[in-house]
């Protein structure tokens, strides 16, 4: 007898059908399991034997085959447990196989019978919905993420026993619960707020800007400006997450298992801080199967890189594709996955070896420093839009009462200057979500200057040297800067002030670090 289940299986993001064949027969026992089937599935074969056996179904006097079709993809992963369970009930004869039916089924079987949450059931849901699939079978575990996506119906199993009752028509598996505010965690209000940063006024400004076009933002300065206290106070300013871009982060945290437990849909921006021994493939992505690094995890929200120049170069390298381009393609010799990262990138870094270069604390010389300097390399740094020094915080500013302003005053300004970027989007003017991604032609078409405006942008660019990546990221600044003011022209002083955001464009390494 056969019978055939349905399940998904995940190339990075990309979810695809597989039918999980089973043909089953009296002889000897044997489980042969056939379809590109890579260890973690192969040693599904033993979950499945005992799993039935637990509910008295035996299968030692029969020989079964499974197949998992399509048989030229690569199968990885333990959600084919249970299609493979219910398809081998089919074939006994166990469960009627009309119950199979238009349902997909995912999930890990435990010995005992328990069915365990897997990974990336968001993103297979999201392509069972496109395929017209009309019921879904999940763990307990993975009820709230899958409750997210409507047009499907879908259904929890806790265990092989509820299956089993399910399938006879003697009780049928409950569906979950209606995601709620509790399940969605992301109060701005808990984060860091940006009034516990005393000082830094250019800093603060050049963070507003960063937050209201998603521009990259590198800060220089010796140990103790506050670097990192401002980059880890971003998220806070940032606006909130619309509906789409909730859903796809969570998707991306998802397939890569870090989905946190009992939370159906993320609704904060996500703030990525890896550590500096961080390897390529954690920050772009990679292993068997291929799961998203860094830079994709930080989708729609923060990456931040502290003490970048301790990063090893390789692994720095890796980030440039990604920041142009906003997606990240990783390619092995047998599999390849593209995964968004539309990330703020945002970077600390010291001035010198010791960090207190130009004070009478700094002993490196010249071409130490000079050698520091060179480990962030030309392309990357043209990648970076805005590029400020922070000189050290006077204390005097610890000793007064603070007056800076809070997150909620600066991210109510933020959400003004976004809400003009999605108004232009809507209106059909651009196809960016935000200022940074504007390409040339809508770059051009929302950002035209005066005759005072190109002329200082000329002249800039040409005194300065300036790539012609860099002239275009001055003028995507400018139009934020606009933005910000409300202003539906790009003027003059836009520009200058786009143009001293990038310090290190005009400043030699030397005579920046002694600046700072």
């Amino acid at each position: 007898m056969q019978a055939t289940a349905l399940t998904l299986g995940l190339s990075g993001l990309d979810a695809h059908l597989v039918h999980v064949e089973v043909d089953s027969s009296r002889g000897p026992s044997c489980f042969h399991l056939v379809g590109l089937a890579e260890a973690s599935v192969r040693e599904a074969r033993v979950r499945v034997r005992a799993a039935l056996r637990d509910l008295g179904v035996d299968i030692d006097e029969h020989v079964l085959t499974v197949s998992l079709s399509p048989a030229d993809i690569r199968k990885v992963g333990s959600s084919f447990d249970l299609a493979m369970a219910v398809g081998v009930m089919a074939a006994l004869g166990k469960v009627p196989p009309e119950g199979l039916e238009r349902t997909v089924w995912f999930g890990e079987l435990a010995l005992s019978g328990t069915v365990r949450p897997v990974r990336g059931v968001l993103a297979a849901l999201v392509e069972a919905k496109r395929l017209g699939i009309a019921r879904a079978v999940v763990p307990e575990g993975n009820a709230l993420e899958a409750a997210v996506v409507s047009g499907i119906e879908v259904l929890v199993a806790r265990s092989m026993e509820n299956v089993l009752a399910h399938l006879r028509g003697e009780k049928p598996m409950p569906r979950p619960a209606a995601p709620s505010a509790s399940d969605c965690p992301g109060d701005t209000e808990l984060l860091p707020d940006l009034a516990d940063v005393r000082g830094q006024p250019a800093a603060r400004r050049a963070l507003e800007i960063a937050a209201a076009g998603a521009h990259n933002l590198l800060m220089m300065g010796p140990p103790g400006a506050g670097k990192t206290m401002l980059a880890r106070r971003l998220p806070g300013i940032l606006p909130p997450l619309l509906p789409d871009e909730a859903l796809e982060i969570t998707a991306i945290h998802s397939v890569a298992g870090a989905l946190p437990a009992g939370v159906g849909l993320l609704s904060s921006r996500p703030f990525r801080a890896p550590h500096h021994t961080a390897s390529a493939a954690a920050l772009a992505g990679g292993g068997v199967p291929i799961r998203p690094g860094e830079i994709a995890l930080a989708h729609h929200g923060c990456l931040f890189l502290d003490e970048l120049l301790e990063f090893g170069r390789h692994a720095l390298e890796a980030l440039r594709q990604p920041l142009e381009d906003g997606v990240v393609t990783v390619c092995r010799a047998r599999d390849r996955a593209v995964f968004p990262a539309r990330a703020l990138f945002v970077a600390a870094v010291n001035p010198c070896p010791c960090g207190y270069a130009g004070s009478r604390r700094c002993g490196c010389p010249p071409e130490r420093v000079l050698a520091y300097r060179a480990r962030l390399s030309g392309p990357l740094l043209d990648r970076i839009d805005i590029q400020i020094v922070l000189p050290p915080t006077p204390l005097d500013d610890f000793t007064r009462p603070s007056t800076e302003e809070s997150s909620r005053d600066v991210r109510a300004r933020v959400a003004e200057a976004r809400a003009i970027q999605t108004d232009r989007r809507a209106r059909g003017e651009v196809t960016a979500r935000t200022n940074a991604g504007l390409g040339p032609r809508d770059l051009y078409r929302v950002a035209s200057l005066d005759e005072k405006g190109r002329s200082l942008l000329a002249t800039s660019a040409e005194r300065l040297g300036v790539s012609a990546r860099a002239h275009d990221k001055l003028l995507r600044l400018a139009r934020t800067i606009a933005d910000l003011e409300g202003s539906t022209t790009v003027s003059s002083r836009h520009v200058a002030e786009a143009i001293q955001l990038r310090l290190l464009d005009h400043t030699a390494p030397l005579t920046l670090a002694r600046s700072a």
